[in-house]
């Protein structure tokens, strides 16, 4: 998730300080992303050192670190606005397919995937531990979906929580099918006798240890 862009884009309507910025992103998105103050006067300081931001004037801004760079109580006092490179990079962004050539590291699949190389794993239960709880994660989000201002959206910011929700409904959904499909794989490979796992070894490895001065000799 690219919180660099996502800062930026909320700074085009005009000037804001790093906590409305860390306010309007959370009111979009439900907090379902919560942004750490520190992770977003961090990020804007990367704005600022690539010209995408620069501060009001007046607003505090030469007080906000201290000589070690580290953001102060005075970081709060600082308000940033957008430069004409920011505009072109945020336009960029908007304008520009995320890329699905590297995909992000989906932590179930690896588990999944290691856990049927290895003896002694209990796949079945794994996978059925797993979508009782997507399916239950599932239930909240079709809940939230009904209720509050997700489910009757009047304002931009309450259709793009609603839009963040329908994101993490459609995941979650896709995420139980796939645990059906490997459940059918599975079954079907273990019929066939086409599943099959490396022993455990009985003895732990060892780290072969380095020739003694009088191995040496004798050999």
């Amino acid at each position: 998730m690219s919180i660099r862009q996502a800062l930026l884009a909320l700074l085009e309507p005009g000037p804001m300080y790093g906590y409305q910025l860390r306010a309007e992103f959370e009111q979009r998105t439900g907090a379902t992303w919560p942004l750490n103050v520190g992770q977003v006067y961090t990020t804007l300081a990367r704005l600022e050192r690539d010209a995408l931001v620069e501060h009001v004037d007046g607003s505090g801004a030469d007080d906000a670190t201290d000589q070690s760079g580290q953001h102060g109580p005075a970081a709060a006092q600082v308000m940033y606005r957008i430069t004409t490179s920011g505009r072109g990079e945020v336009s960029a962004w908007f304008t520009t397919p995320v890329p699905r050539t590297q995909p992000p590291r989906d932590e179930l699949a690896i588990k999944l995937a290691i856990a049927v190389t290895l003896p002694g794993v209990d796949v079945a239960s794994l996978i059925q531990q797993q979508r009782t709880a997507t399916m239950t994660a599932l239930q909240d989000y079709t809940r939230l979906k009904r209720s509050g201002r997700a489910s009757r959206p009047d304002q931009a910011e309450d259709l793009a929580w609603s839009l963040v929700l329908d994101s993490l409904v459609f995941d979650a959904e896709a995420e139980i099918r796939w645990l059906d499909h490997c459940e059918a794989r599975l079954r079907r490979a273990a019929v066939e006798g086409r599943l099959h796992t490396p022993a455990r070894p009985t003895t732990p490895l060892t780290r072969p240890q380095p020739a003694t001065h009088e191995e040496e000799v004798t050999s």
